[in-house]
């Protein structure tokens, strides 16, 4: 049976960013994937068919609705996950799947007929057919700064994303030879929580802050704007 977490986001000016931070570390752990410096690079290549339907759906607000992402971590794009994310009354279902660099390669150059008859993951399967039936594609990377802590017992994940950035170079997306453009107004950033039914108090408290700005912020939503918005500037 699917579990669904919530997932609040919020809008955050550089201003309280350290604030809040030294905040959260000081009742939460950084979680494995970060560095010496508590911050790790996330490279996400989205999909979408061909209306654009996820693009659509967001914007529209619909209730349920999901979205496919290749994702790696890091400069180095040898290890790759393709994930489905699933959104249902403002809650959020993740599955994922490690794939190789072959595999995403062979994804980028369309060859999903024969990928599909090579796994038995239904992930995948559900990812090819969607790809062969519905035309999804490339659309859009979106590059960004993180820093993650976690509070294992009670299950809560929060985030802080810095440098939202966009490009539709997506056949460069394992080379990150590609130019990108900020998707946010400089020094805003984005603050998630994450968690299943019941935030604890003392992290409630520890996001409690009068210029945090509740907000349904997508990242691929809005690089897909902005990169409408270039091309206009381009003609």
């Amino acid at each position: 049976m699917k579990r669904y977490r919530n997932e609040w986001k919020y809008r955050v000016q550089e201003a309280d960013l350290s604030v809040i931070e030294n905040k959260v570390a000081a009742v939460m752990e950084l979680d494995f994937h970060s560095g010496q410096s508590g911050n790790y690079e996330i490279h996400s290549l989205y999909f979408d068919d061909y209306k654009d339907t996820c693009t659509r759906e967001n914007e529209a607000g619909i209730s349920r609705r999901f979205k496919y992402r290749i994702r790696y971590y890091g400069k180095n794009p040898d290890i790759l996950k393709l994930e489905r994310k699933e959104k249902m009354d403002g809650r959020c279902y993740k599955e994922s799947v490690l794939i190789t660099k072959d595999t995403c390669c062979r994804i980028l150059e369309g060859r999903v007929d024969e990928l599909y008859w090579e796994t038995d993951n239904p992930l995948l399967k559900e990812f090819y057919v969607h790809m062969m039936t519905r035309l999804f594609e490339p659309k859009a990377i979106i590059d960004y700064e993180r820093a993650a802590y976690v509070e294992e017992i009670a299950n809560v994940r929060i985030t802080l994303d810095k440098n939202i950035s966009v490009s539709d170079s997506t056949e460069n997306f394992l080379s990150g030879d590609y130019l990108s453009y900020p998707i946010q107004e400089k020094k805003e950033h984005v603050l998630e929580v994450k968690f299943d039914d019941i935030l604890p108090g003392y992290v409630k408290n520890v996001i409690s802050n009068k210029n945090l700005q509740q907000s349904s912020f997508s990242k691929y939503y809005l690089g897909r704007l902005k990169l409408q918005e270039m091309r206009k500037y381009s003609r």
